[in-house]
């Protein structure tokens, strides 16, 4: 059954990823997610999912990164990020899609300089990632 759940989320949003030496955020293994489809027209809908994702005060890495595949990309349409801290937009991010169908958006959250840190992500954020996709397999 769990793994049927990490399949299906992957499926729906894609993956945050852990990337090595990069790892930037944490993310609970019973997150909170959701997923609403608003249809466009006949052949294409946007896909909006909502998902937490921590960055740790303790954090020592500078990368973070989205990723994800989309099972039905409708063409020519990027994938849309946005990063919200109580309920305020802090950070907007536009990425193209693959032919296959994959997205992916590195970004920095910490940055060191000779004296001094700067923590640009710390805590909490709702991260919503819009993304078109075909009404149904038939349009496309």
């Amino acid at each position: 059954m769990i793994k049927l759940e990490l399949n299906k989320m992957k499926k729906l949003f894609g993956i945050f990823a852990i990337l090595g030496m990069c790892l930037l955020f944490t993310i609970p293994q019973s997150f909170a997610h959701e997923t609403d489809i608003f249809p466009i027209n006949d052949e294409i809908a946007l896909e909006k999912t909502t998902i937490i994702m921590n960055i740790p005060k303790d954090n020592q890495l500078p990368w973070a990164f989205v990723e994800g595949k989309i099972e039905n990309p409708a063409e020519n349409y990027p994938v849309l990020i946005q990063f919200l801290k109580n309920d305020e937009l802090v950070h907007v991010a536009q990425v193209n899609v693959d032919d296959e169908g994959a997205y992916e958006y590195k970004f920095r959250v910490r940055t060191v300089d000779e004296e001094r840190t700067i923590n640009i992500f710390e805590g909490d954020y709702t991260v919503k990632i819009f993304k078109v996709v075909y009404s149904t397999l038939e349009s496309i």
